[in-house]
Order: C-alpha cells, then sequence, then structure tokens
C-alpha cells in the first residue's frame, strides 16, 4: 500500500498551503472533473453545479490545512463535493432516495456481479440514450453512487469514504439502481437485458 504522506498528493497539499504560484490553480485543474460529476449527479441543474463546485474548491482552499493524509486527497476532495452537495439537497427538502417498500435486500447485494453488464447495454446509439435517461431518472445518491463507481471507476471503499456510508450500503445502491437501469431498458427496448 502507498504511503500517502510520501504521494504526490503531499507534494500538492504542500504546495498549496505554501502559497506556490500556480498550486491551488493545479489542484481545482486535477480534481475539478471528480467535483463536477459528483455534485452534479446529485443536484443535476448546471447553474446550482457551477456555484456548488465553486463552494467545494473555497471549502477546500478553506480547511486544506485540516487534511490529515489518511485517505487520497481525491478521496478528501470527493467527500467535500459530496457533504456540499448533500446540503444543497437537504436544504432544497429534495430527498437523497426514494421510499420503498421493497423490504430489506441487503443480502442479495453481497456479489455485486449479478451479471448486468453495464456495458454491453450501451452496445448501440439508442441502447445508450435510454441508459442515460434511466440514471438520469435514478434518486440522487443511486445515480452518484451508480456513476461513481462504473464512470468514474471509483472503488466502493473509496465511494464509502467519500459518501460516508458502509459499503454494504454502497452493495445496496448498486444492486437497486441496476435492478431499475434493466427494468427501464427491457421496458424501453423489449429486450431482456
Amino acid at each position: 500500500m502507498e504511503d500517502i504522506r510520501s504521494s504526490p498528493d503531499r507534494e500538492l497539499v504542500d504546495a498549496v498551503l505554501a502559497n506556490r504560484p500556480g498550486a491551488f490553480e493545479r489542484l481545482v485543474r486535477e480534481y475539478q472533473g471528480l467535483c463536477w460529476h459528483i455534485i452534479h449527479r446529485m443536484v443535476r441543474h448546471p447553474e446550482d453545479a457551477r456555484e456548488l463546485c465553486q463552494d467545494t474548491f473555497l471549502r477546500v482552499h478553506q480547511c486544506l490545512h485540516q487534511y490529515r493524509y489518511e485517505s487520497a486527497l481525491k478521496s478528501w476532495i470527493g467527500r467535500v463535493a459530496y457533504t456540499i452537495a448533500l446540503r444543497h439537497l437537504q436544504r432544497k427538502r429534495i430527498p437523497l432516495l426514494e421510499n420503498t417498500d421493497d423490504g430489506d435486500d441487503y443480502a442479495l447485494v453481497e456479489n455485486i456481479g449479478d451479471g448486468f453488464d453495464l456495458e454491453a447495454a450501451c452496445a448501440d446509439a439508442e441502447t445508450t440514450q435510454h441508459l442515460h435517461a434511466a440514471i438520469e431518472a435514478l434518486p440522487p445518491l443511486q445515480r452518484t453512487v451508480l456513476t461513481l463507481y462504473y464512470l468514474e471507476e471509483v472503488t466502493i471503499p473509496e465511494i464509502a469514504r467519500i459518501t460516508g456510508l458502509a459499503s454494504g450500503t454502497i452493495k445496496s445502491h448498486l444492486f437497486r439502481s441496476r435492478l431499475r437501469l434493466r427494468g427501464a431498458l427491457e421496458a424501453r427496448t423489449g429486450v431482456a437485458a
């Protein structure tokens, strides 16, 4: 396991804290995609997302001295972005999840591989369009977890650090999201996914 304290993260953080020219701009360039991805997936409104990304980097700049190298800088900044987006949704009274009465299916998700191949589902343009629409229809938390895992290729432990959710909860969200996507694709295309 790499020692985070002697990593490029350490060098970048040290440069920002020392107010070296261009260091903070480099940090923003490095992590703005992740920040945008998390926030936009949660709030969906580009104007709000832009403002919240700015708030995130302002908060990162103000609190970077508190970063303790206990996780990757990517996870720490992701956590800041997630927290800011979460507070925004709470202020707007937008629920993170839909109320469902399908019972507790945590036992069903121990094995993330349920045979649903997200890439294969994107085989053609029409299916891709349907898939993106189905992803956008997911509740904010499921949409964010799903896209972090599949599109950003963030590991479950890293998603746990970003969101503060337990790994089992993340697996449950991934499982439920894939079920919903499969059902949406089957309904729209008439082909079992």
